[in-house]
């Protein structure tokens, strides 16, 4: 029960990413990732997809143009404003290019906020209202559905409750299908936003929306609180993103709505469990496509937010996952991560080794040893929360099931410039294989990449395979400041036949801790992919 009310049985979910998310400082769609990211937001199954705004830009111009190719479960919206206080309907340029966008639901906002109608409109409180009410029936008698968004609505509530609602009711006589309340500002609570809409509720007939933005941390919540007061129609960005704070995350928000409250939210069809557990796959693509580093503890969606890493922790989920989860991860097509650190315990062990595919259990002699290794290293700066092929080379060697396939006998790296200004990287490798020994020089872009190059000259006479692998990330952080003598961590991420590991090494030195990680994320290829070349 929400409020007195009966919670709805489903909502409207409208995604803003492409415009609104758009907005985000530093980040840019090109036309393509707009067509590629509707797609993959249709395939999630939201029931709207706002796909731009057309008289802000060419390239939205273009892109409802070319959106028209592509057959969407999905509502297109085109977004604008009403229209401009010294113009007739017929003759705004900004509704003219919403309905030669060719889609069958415009959004359009207008002001609720007296302070916004007066002293940024610089018009009076009856033109507004004029405004609102012929733009929503202008592009009625076209066909158009509309929503009308009512910005800064509960921030003009709480300014002047008359007129915000009076805009409201306009918009619903000219025959909006949807009246959005909007905290444009972010700055609202939820308990403002629950008693609020409560109000709105009774003064409108026609279905409510929430558009929420974060700015006090509290659009997911927000949103939520909306709901409970009678909202059906939600609206919100992937992963959150948008102007200034962002906006109310879906990837929250859709499984705050099905799996804590009940109410439905993708299409409703025989795909609608599936489509949820799309719901990691969805933000993952969104972080690709902007070549931006995703949040490890987003709720849900995030690759730790069911993680593990305390002792006590990893040993009740073993036993049972609820004891210290909130629901099943793979309902939003997330994974449950037990991490081993200095503060496991046994179970956490014996869980990575099976994630790994090797067999161990808590009384063998092997665990204790394995947890003591990795507390050693933690305390000398290893993190191996993401490392995992320097995990699995610790346990493949302390269960016997490491193979010998090469040895660094000796190494050294230089970077210098010559007198024209040229810097120049030189890498020398003494590596043993058996009882072969090869000695390779190579320069490279920087000592690291010299390192790599050396390193790989020498292996692939005798593992050819070893040529597949490459270095997607390389990171250095310093571990405690000494100046000059600091420790530092050398994380590195590789990849080959479309698989990735990562490997850590530590040391005063960064080339030693280079050559240290470089190392053990060859060995580690080398360990799983079969014997070696007779030379």
């Amino acid at each position: 029960m929400a409020m007195g009310k009966q919670l709805p049985s489903h909502v409207d979910v409208y995604d803003t990413t492409l415009r609104d998310g758009s907005q985000t400082t530093g980040i840019t769609f090109s036309l393509q990732d707009k067509i590629d990211l509707t797609l993959k937001l249709d395939e999630l199954g939201v029931q709207f997809i706002e796909g731009g705004w057309p008289a802000s830009n060419p390239k939205d111009i273009e892109y409802f143009k070319k959106i028209r190719d592509y057959s969407l479960s999905a509502k297109l919206t085109a977004f604008g404003s009403t229209m401009r206080k010294d113009s007739k309907p017929g003759s705004d340029p900004n509704l003219a290019s919403i309905v030669d966008s060719g889609v069958s639901v415009a959004t359009i906002f207008g002001k609720s906020w007296r302070f916004h109608v007066t002293d940024v409109l610089r018009t009076t409180e009856e033109r507004n209202l004029e405004m609102i009410r012929d733009s929503v029936q202008y592009l009625r008698d076209r066909g158009l559905g509309v929503i009308f968004d009512a910005e800064h609505f509960y921030d003009g509530f709480k300014d002047n409750p008359g007129y915000a609602l009076k805009t409201l009711r306009v918009a619903e006589d000219a025959g909006a299908l949807v009246i959005v309340l909007c905290d444009s500002n972010g700055g609202s609570l939820p308990s403002e936003v629950s008693s609020i809409t409560l109000k709105a509720r009774e003064e409108v007939k026609a279905e409510l929306g929430f558009h929420g933005h974060n700015d006090s941390g509290c659009a997911v919540a927000n949103t939520v609180a909306s709901v409970l007061s009678g909202v059906q129609h939600v609206q919100g960005t992937l992963n959150g993103i948008g102007e200034r704070c962002g906006n109310a995350d879906l990837c929250a928000v859709l499984p705050n709505l099905e799996h804590k409250l009940g109410v439905a939210t993708v299409l409703r069809d025989r795909k609608r469990e599936e489509r949820l557990r799309k719901l990691k796959e969805a933000s993952d693509y969104l972080y690709e496509l902007l070549n931006a580093r995703p949040n490890p503890h987003q709720p849900y969606v995030g690759a730790l937010a069911f993680s593990h890493k305390g002792g006590v922790h990893a040993d009740a989920v073993n036993k049972h996952p609820r004891s210290y989860e909130h629901m099943d991860p793979e309902l939003v097509g997330n994974t449950r991560v037990l991490s081993v650190s200095e503060l496991s315990g046994r179970a956490a062990v014996v869980s990575k080794a099976k994630e790994f595919g090797l067999k161990l259990d808590k009384s063998d002699e092997a665990t204790p040893r394995i947890l003591q290794r990795v507390k050693h290293l933690e305390s000398q700066g290893y993190h191996l929360l993401n490392a995992d092929a320097t995990l699995y080379l610790l346990m493949a060697e302390e269960l016997g099931l490491l193979r010998r396939t090469f040895d660094v006998t000796e190494w050294r790296t230089l970077s210098s410039m010559d007198s024209n200004g040229r810097k120049i990287a030189e890498a020398t490798v003494k590596v043993k294989v058996g009882d072969r020994v090869i000695h390779t020089i190579a320069e490279g872009d920087g000592p690291v990449n010299a390192q790599d190059n050396a390193l790989r000259k020498a292996l692939e006479p005798f593992f050819p395979n070893s040529a597949k692998v490459s270095l997607t990330n390389f990171k250095v952080t310093v571990i405690n400041m000494e100046g000059t003598a600091s420790s530092v961590e050398v994380f590195v991420e590789f990849e080959a036949d479309r698989k990735r590991w990562a490997t850590v090494g530590v040391s005063e030195n960064i080339l030693e801790a280079s050559k240290t990680a470089l190392v053990e994320g060859y060995r580690y290829y080398l360990q799983l992919n079969g014997p070696r070349r007779r030379v």
